[in-house]
């Protein structure tokens, strides 16, 4: 015996509730805040390789 499918049929989504623009932003900053951790990691080893290794 062959299992029916309901009627209802939702109708499609066409647009996404998300807001892409928000979500470009935070992800923009989410990228400077990363290239600007590594700037600072690699400047910060630099200077204490000169002050430790004289």
């Amino acid at each position: 015996m062959a299992k029916t499918r309901p009627e209802h049929h939702s109708e499609l989504q066409v647009e996404s509730p998300m807001d892409y623009a928000q979500h470009e932003a935070t992800y923009n900053g989410f990228l400077t805040a990363i290239k600007w951790t590594i700037i600072v990691a690699a400047v910060s080893t630099i200077i204490l390789y000169f002050l430790v290794n004289p």
